[in-house]
């Protein structure tokens, strides 16, 4: 089955009514997780941006915790993968920019603190530049204040 189009899918759910919508919603949570928590977001978190914000910094607090820093560098990247995906999950979620590049300088921050060898593996070294040059392709399309008190923090991690 080929997926329709956004436009498609919209001109069909105008036909729809309320009951009907809502019982479509509820179905597809069902089937997946993230629309589970996309919904959640949606509707509980949506309207307060700072507190979910608050929140993800909390979970990436309590992740970077339990990364096993005196083991295998092997694990040590799986973790911190693992980490930013989830963060850019959160991020997709959001879709606002100032999120975005707030979670990123967080995420950059909390791994440049973690104590973790990032010089000795190409990888992390890799990743934690590509997430610099993402909040700096982000930061022209923020307001003028927000761009320099991320310009700031980018600056105090060294970039």
């Amino acid at each position: 089955m080929k997926a329709s189009t956004i436009h498609e899918l919209k001109a069909e759910l105008e036909h729809f009514s309320q009951p009907d919508l809502m019982a479509l919603c509820l179905r597809m949570a069902r089937f997946k997780k993230e629309n589970k928590e996309l919904l959640t977001y949606l509707i509980f978190m949506g309207h307060d941006e700072q507190a979910f914000v608050e929140s993800i910094k909390a979970e990436m607090d309590a992740q970077f915790i339990e990364i096993p820093t005196d083991h295998n560098l092997y694990f040590v990247k799986k973790s911190v993968r693992k980490i930013l995906r989830i963060t850019n999950k959160f991020i997709r979620y959001s879709g606002d920019r100032t999120t975005a590049v707030t979670l990123l300088l967080y995420f950059c921050s909390k791994l440049k603190e973690s104590g973790i060898r990032m010089e000795e593996s190409a990888a992390l070294t890799n990743l934690y530049a590509l997430q610099q040059s993402k909040i700096e392709k982000m930061l022209p399309l923020l307001h003028e204040d927000l761009q320099y008190d991320f310009r700031k923090e980018m600056d105090r991690l060294g970039s």
